[in-house]
């Protein structure tokens, strides 16, 4: 693993925690995703503007309680990013909760979604 970076929002409700595993970027995020820690799990989950976006992306939400419009709107923009360079995007240990709202708005249909991250990097 490479490339630790540990982000603590100002609300202290949401952290998240990048690492590379075999060329995989897995963006672990626990607390809750809404319109106020948007910026820190869209900046985990996609480059910047210019640089180049990792190929291949799990997003862990096993620690995630509560997920908004705001957040789908990002998982959305990083699947798109993703794909749009031929990688792709999977989503990992959502609890039940947050994967009701992954499939009441049809993003479980677009991004796959696995129990565990090892299941997503597997996959």
């Amino acid at each position: 693993m490479t490339d630790n970076n540990q982000k603590t929002d100002r609300s202290d409700r949401l952290v998240v925690d990048c690492v590379v595993v075999d060329g995989v970027r897995v963006v672990t995020v626990q607390g809750e995703i809404d319109h106020d820690v948007k910026d820190a799990l869209g900046g985990a989950l996609m480059s910047e503007e210019g640089a180049v976006s990792p190929l291949r992306v799990v997003a862990d939400l096993s620690g995630v309680t509560f997920i908004d419009s705001s957040g789908i709107n990002i998982l959305v923009a990083a699947h798109r990013r993703v794909r749009d360079v031929q990688g792709w995007l999977r989503i990992a240990g959502a609890r039940e909760p947050v994967m009701r709202v992954l499939q009441i708005v049809g993003l479980d249909t677009v991004v796959t979604c696995h129990p565990t991250t090892e299941q997503a990097l597997n996959a």
